[in-house]
Formats: structure tokens, sequence, C-alpha cells
């Protein structure tokens, strides 16, 4: 079994959301059948419950000495090495610790990912997550220029948002345009994260208390809010109001709401991934470079830091946007295109990536072939999009087969076909076409298959150096499959030396 070790906080002071999206990516990584430590300091609000009722081994970090990082690393280090396994990962996600710790612990784990949102510090890591949205992709890069080793592999934006599947399935299930302006009494949704130390809960409520009972409210609070009992006995005297302490399904709730207020952090990501409105407001310094770019460009609207808010600017904003429909709508589509609820999916790839072995098409294939390439999620993007008649399959299956020139590939995992490759050679180039079997998208079959592809090709076409790839304009998925694969773009063709 693989294992992987987790180093993260929870408490009142530093919230739950780097615990909670840790979390999220353990339990992703156990189904794909790693076995997951999680290393843990026992501050007010650990969570250490939580872990433990999802089954995660905790090791607890002795709170005797004064806490430093320099102390951090020795501890852990000694946590480390005492155990029989090297770990394949160690997943860092601390806003205190750096390269000094990453460095110090280096010698024992495989490798180091790094989970953070700052880039205010340097990182010897070979992988780092930043989900957080910072305009366009070369922004992003940007921002840590410098601060990670030459190799390592960036995973930024939302696309890569750690969150618990049942949002992706949510979303499914509502369909790409979800009504949110509709609705006779709308419902709102006000969640400040599990903590929320300086009770903007209470505050936000008190500022919609003049826009009840017209409007339906949804209050939660996590179980390690110190103000959750007189958030509670707020709303036992309001009309509309619902209170919830510690939801374990929160895609459920959203999905039910029309607009949102709260605070960043990724439950910004969980609101865009079922595109719901919302207003936004800092409860912490790191919150504040997450909302201001997502305010900028139009994806939120943002209050500010909460401790400068009164009562009234909530009332305000939220009365803008119930009588602006037309501003709803067009929040929640653009959040639509920022997260798909499919990050942890992606992120799991990178760490543990599917184990694939190529071989050739061979003349039992054809049919399978014929059904694959044809199917609607395949046709949809290919330069060819008709339907291939049984007849025409053959003749080209069959010249495939005879061509010199030509690499036709399945891709297997574990014996069961998930896609297929094709190489059309020309001296030192080929170009590549790539398609998966139905039912084996999403789940980071294209990166393998192009990544176990261009193996291949350099043990049995050594001649060939360079690859290239061509992909309509509408196949974004695509774009970011090749772009992913470590592919350089040119327009709409995509090139990678071997």
């Amino acid at each position: 079994m693989t294992s992987i070790v987790v180093r993260a906080d929870a408490s009142v002071e530093i919230g739950s959301g780097h615990l909670r999206r840790c979390l999220v990516l353990a339990e992703r990584l156990r189904q794909r059948g790693a076995g997951v430590t999680f290393i843990c300091r026992r501050l007010p609000g650990h969570l250490g419950e939580l872990l433990a009722a999802r089954d995660f081994p905790v090791v607890w970090l002795s709170p005797a000495a004064p806490w430093t990082p320099a102390a951090d690393a020795a501890a852990t280090a000694a946590i480390l090495e005492s155990v029989p396994e090297k770990p394949a990962w160690l997943i860092v996600d601390h806003y205190r610790l750096d390269r000094d710790w990453e460095r110090r612990l280096r010698p024992l784990a495989a490798r180091i990912m790094v989970i953070d949102d700052l880039a205010d510090r340097a990182h010897d890591c070979d992988l780092l997550l930043d989900q957080n949205y910072h305009g366009d992709e070369d922004e992003a890069q940007e921002r840590y220029r410098g601060l990670v080793p030459a190799a390592c592999r960036l995973l930024l934006g939302p696309r890569y948002a750690l969150l618990d599947p049942r949002f992706a399935a949510r979303r499914a299930a509502a369909g790409e345009e979800a009504d949110v302006t509709g609705k006779e009494k709308p419902r709102l949704l006000l969640f400040f994260g599990g903590t929320d130390p300086g009770n903007e809960t209470g505050r936000a409520l008190e500022g919609i208390k003049p826009l009840l009972p017209a409007l339906a409210v949804e209050v939660v609070v996590g179980a390690g809010n110190p103000h959750r009992q007189l958030v509670r006995e707020m709303c036992a005297g309001l009309p509309g109001v619902r209170y919830h302490c510690q939801v374990e399904d929160m895609a459920a709730l959203l999905a039910e709401v029309d607009l949102a207020v709260g605070a960043g952090g990724t439950s910004a990501w969980e609101r865009c991934c079922l595109g719901v409105p919302s207003i936004v407001a800092s409860i912490a310094a790191n919150q504040v470079p997450l909302a201001v770019p997502l305010a900028r460009d139009g994806y939120l609207l943002y209050l500010g830091e909460a401790a400068a808010l009164v009562p009234a600017d909530y009332r305000q904003a939220v009365a803008t946007l119930l009588r602006s429909p037309w501003w709803r709508a067009f929040m929640a589509r653009r959040c639509r295109q920022l997260a798909d609820g499919r990050g942890v999916f992606r992120v799991v790839d990178r760490l543990l990536p599917p184990a694939l072995t190529l071989r050739r098409a061979r003349a039992a294939d054809e049919a399978s072939l014929l059904a694959w390439r044809n199917a609607p999620e395949n046709r949809r993007f290919s330069f060819s999009p008709a339907v291939i008649t049984a007849q025409e399959h053959h003749e080209w299956f069959a010249r495939c087969l005879a061509a010199a020139d030509r690499e036709l590939l399945i891709g297997e995992e574990d014996g069961r076909p998930v896609g297929v490759l094709r190489y059309d050679l020309a001296g030192e180039e080929a170009l590549v076409s790539i398609y998966l079997v139905p039912g084996c998208h999403g789940r980071g079959y294209g990166r393998a298959l192009l990544a176990a592809g261009s193996f291949w090709l350099r043990r049995q076409r050594p001649a060939v150096k360079r690859l290239r790839a061509e992909v309509l304009p509408a196949n974004r998925a695509a774009r970011q499959l090749f772009d992913a694969a470590g592919f350089a773009a040119s327009h709409l063709v995509f090139r990678q030396e071997l």
C-alpha cells in the first residue's frame, strides 16, 4: 500500500480550511488504495474528532516546547524516522512552514507536495497546488517564479480546488444552467467558515433582519465556532431562519439556495461550482488576495475586510442583489466556468497516476474501436464529427494495421481498455490523436495515456523527436489536457520535444 503523510493544522485561530481540504484529498487518495496518516498539533479546535470519525490515523505533535518551524520540522522528522516505510508523498498545508522545513524533511519522503495560496515564501517541493484565482495563467505562474525549484510542477487555479465530490455530483444533477432568479421567495445561505472567531455570522444576521420574512435564510456554523450558541439563539427568534451546526452535506444545502453571504477560502469554490452568486467579506488576511481578483473580474460582490463592516453593509448588499436578478444570473453563469468540482480527482491523478499499459491494436479490436469512435462524447470534438459507417471503418482500420508510418495503440488499466492513441509519423515528428473509451472521461486517463505513449515512442520509435497535436477551438478540455501533459501551445497546435 502506498503511504502518504499529511502535515496540516486546524484551530479557532487558524481556521478549519487547511485540514478540511486535506481531508477531502485524503479520502480520495484512500479510494485509490493509499494509506494516509495526518500529523497535527493539538490546538483549540483541532478537529481531531473529525479525522477519527473518518478513520484516519493522527499523530499528535507534542505541545510541550514552544512552537517554531524548526521545532516542528524536528518533531515531524522524528515521526517519519520511526515509520518502517518512507512515504511516497509528504503533503504540507501550512502558512508558517517553508523551504527550510521542507529541506529538513526532504530525505524522509520520496516526494513533497505543498498546498499554498500566498506565494510569499520559498518552497523545496516537487508539486505545488494553489487553487485560488489570480487572473490569467501567466499571472498565476509568475507569482511563484523563483519560489519553487525549476522542476516543480504547478497546479494553479480553481480547476484544482479540493472540493468534496458531492459538489460535482450536485452540479451534474442540476445541469449547466441552474435557475437562480425564478423563486418567489429567495433563499439565502449565511456561512463564514468553520470557526468565525469574530462572529461575522451574527453581524450579517443582524443586518438582514429587516429583509425578513420575505427572505428565507439558512444559517450554518461549524462545530468549532465559539459563538455558535449565541447564533442559535438569534436564529430562534427570527421568522424563516433555520440554524445548522456542522453540516455534513454542504453541497445539498447550497444546491437549494439562490444567494450566499460568507467568507473566502474553499467555500468560495463550493459556491462557484454550483453557480451560487455570493457576497463576500474577508475574515482573515489570506482571504483578501482571493476575493479581490474575483470581484475585479465579476465573479462575486466583495464588501472588503469584515472588521470594517457594519450590519447595514450586509443588508444593502443583499437587497441590491435581490433587486438585480440579471446580476445574479451573470455571476452564477460566470462562476460555474471557474470550478467544476473535479479538482480533487485531477490532483490525485498527479499524485497517483493511473498505471497504464499500451499495446498495438489488432484485428479483433475493430468493432470496439468503431463503437468508441462513434460515441457522442468522442465525435463532439472530432475534426470529422459524422458517424462513421462500418464499411468506412473497416477500410480505414485495415490501412492502419498495414501502414509503416502509423501506430495505433490501445491503453489498458488492469487489462481493461481506457483509451486510444494514434501516431502518424513523418520523419522526426509524429501527429498524435487521442480519445477515451466512453465512461473513462474525467478520471485522469488522458494525461496518463499521453505520458505512456511518449514513453512507448522513445523505446519503440526512437527516431521520433517531436510530437504535434491539433485541437479544435471549442475543445477546451483537449487544450487543458495537452497543456497539463507538457505540450507547448502555438495557437491551436501543441508540440512536445521527446
